[in-house]
């Protein structure tokens, strides 16, 4: 088992649905992410560098782009954002397509760093 799933083994309910999703869109979109602890998170990494992780919290769920969240240039207002995080909860999920447009972003910002 991955760091990711020893880690979905320990959700339950609506919480462990919508991040399983979340991860499998991951794996889905850059087969070629690896699965790490990244400070502390399970995480997917791409060429070395956090693409993203998905945590559930005791008042939300988050996020973590891995980097900022005002440069992933995408309309995040209908969410509460920190500087490197997205919260969001099962009664208002991060609709999958803008997940794969989070996602894109990352591999995009991490290629052009690359």
């Amino acid at each position: 088992m991955s760091v990711i799933d020893d880690y979905l083994v320990k959700l339950e309910g609506v919480d462990k649905t919508i991040i399983e999703t979340m991860y499998a869109i991951t794996r889905e979109m850059v087969p070629s992410a690896t699965e790490e602890l990244s400070y502390g998170m399970p995480a997917f990494k791409y060429k070395g560098k956090g693409l993203i992780a998905v945590m559930a919290n005791k008042k939300f769920l988050s996020l973590y782009p891995f980097g900022s969240v005002k440069k992933l240039n995408l309309d995040l207002s209908a969410y509460e954002c920190t500087p490197g995080s997205i919260h969001f909860s099962a009664n208002h999920p991060i609709p999958d397509d803008l997940l794969r447009k989070i996602i894109t972003m990352r591999v995009q910002q991490i290629e052009a760093s690359s």
